[in-house]
């Protein structure tokens, strides 16, 4: 008597079928990705502009926060506090927590000065929070004008 196995694959993940499919999600992720990008990068020319400032500083990244820094009045040196932050991120859990709280103070700080400077309320701060890149559209294409630096008072450097 003999017996024969048949050890061929024939499971739809074992053929590729469900890397297909990751691929296929990661593109469209990657899509939407660089399509808001797109538009907060056209959102944030504008705002230069309309703040006096050139249009193409908004596209290079670390020097587009140093340049909204210097127009809604933040002091620039909280650029350098966030990457320094990233230090402490080897202390297990506080480490972490430490530095994501600097990170959230920081665009807490630069959404409210940046309606500040353009004359918005707190409500307009929460959404430039949370979904900046439509907000700042509406801030560089809407009838917004900018004002000058009114940043929200800082713990850490005091506003002058």
């Amino acid at each position: 008597m003999t017996y024969t196995y048949d050890y061929g694959i024939t499971s739809s993940v074992a053929k590729g079928e469900g890397l297909e499919l990751f691929n296929g999600i990661m593109i469209a992720y990657m899509i939407i990705c660089i399509a808001i990008a797109v538009v907060a990068a056209i959102g944030m020319w504008k705002v230069f502009t309309k703040a006096g400032e050139k249009g193409w500083k908004s596209i290079i990244p670390v020097y587009n926060m140093y340049t909204l820094c210097k127009i809604i009045g933040v002091n620039p040196w909280w650029i350098l506090i966030v990457f320094l932050s990233s230090i402490v991120t080897f202390i297990p859990i506080i480490g972490v927590l430490a530095a994501m709280a600097v990170v959230i103070y920081l665009n807490i700080l630069v959404a409210k000065s940046t309606a500040n400077a353009f004359g918005k309320d707190t409500g307009f701060a929460i959404g430039l929070y949370f979904l900046s890149p439509i907000f700042y559209c509406i801030l560089g294409f809407g009838k917004a004008k900018y004002e000058g630096a009114n940043p929200m008072n800082d713990v850490i450097f005091k506003n002058k």
